[in-house]
């Protein structure tokens, strides 16, 4: 057996070409495209990259892009004033924190202060909230990338058993809620789990998102299960690979995402559908 690949990159570029003939439209109509404002505190290399690819994204589809840096020395209170600034600007669709944030500043105090209607990353408490309800609501992007790449094999999850490695905010407990509302039984697998291949042994649907280089071999996956590889590592020789070892997990596996060009394009198409969303202001 040989695993087919779910192909992100396509699957993003679908997605993306949506939004801008959507953008275009509606501009064409006379209103205003979306706006999306990042904010990045400090310069991490990595962070400015990903704010990078970012801005390039949204004006591919049309949107307004506004980056606001502030160094690495800003305060909280400089922080937290521009969070405010920006909710209050009606010309301002979506705010993206970009994270991590310097050691000195608190992330939850920081999220908390994001106005949920304008909360592009699903990550303040009444967005996860109402996700645990089940309620409509702007979700985490990479979680709404993997559901949207394991909807590509037309495989139904109502009755299967998916297995969650890894229950991180950002993607673990938000895309195990996903999987169980979608009507998947799901099994979260954490650092402390005892003989953890044992039990994604029996899963149909498997996202690995431990962030631990290839931690998911073939003793972990059950025959033509669905693979979903969260992690992104950066080797030697400057090769991307992820949580799982792909060359033996694509032999047993029946549908498995790459690293690169899996899950990581579909994270920034989720951003735009969010912020599509809320510009349209169908969420909250």
């Amino acid at each position: 057996m040989t695993a087919k690949i779910i192909d992100g990159k396509a699957v993003a570029q679908r997605i993306r070409q949506n939004i801008q003939l959507q953008v275009q439209s509606a501009v064409a109509s006379g209103k205003r495209p979306p706006c999306l404002a990042v904010i990045l505190v400090g310069d991490d290399p990595a962070s400015q990259v990903y704010v990078g690819h970012k801005a390039k994204a949204c004006e591919a589809v049309g949107f307004k892009s506004l980056t606001f840096r502030l160094p690495a020395s800003a305060s909280e209170s400089d922080l937290h004033a521009k969070l405010s600034e920006l909710n209050q600007d009606p010309a301002v669709d979506g705010i993206l924190l970009q994270l991590p944030l310097p050691s000195h500043l608190q992330r939850d105090r920081a999220l908390d202060l994001i106005a949920p209607a304008k909360d592009v990353d699903g990550l303040t408490p009444m967005n996860q909230g109402l996700l645990l309800a089940g309620r409509p609501a702007l979700y985490p992007c990479t979680p709404l990338g993997v559901m949207t790449l394991i909807e590509e094999t037309q495989i139904p999850l109502r009755g299967k058993l998916a297995a969650v490695v890894g229950q991180s905010i950002l993607v673990g407990a938000p895309v195990s809620v996903m999987l169980s509302k979608a009507g998947a039984t799901v099994i979260n697998i954490n650092s402390k789990t005892v003989e953890p291949h044992r039990l994604t042994a029996q899963a149909d649907i498997l996202v690995a998102a431990a962030g631990v280089k290839h931690l998911i071999t073939s003793s972990w996956i059950k025959p033509g299960a669905i693979v979903i590889d969260v992690g992104i590592h950066r080797g030697a020789d400057n090769r991307l690979t992820g949580d799982v070892a792909y060359d033996e997990v694509a032999k047993i596996a029946g549908f498995l995402t790459p690293v690169p060009g899996g899950v990581g394009p579909m994270t920034i198409a989720m951003l735009l559908k969010n912020c599509l969303a809320a510009w349209n202001n169908n969420i909250l």
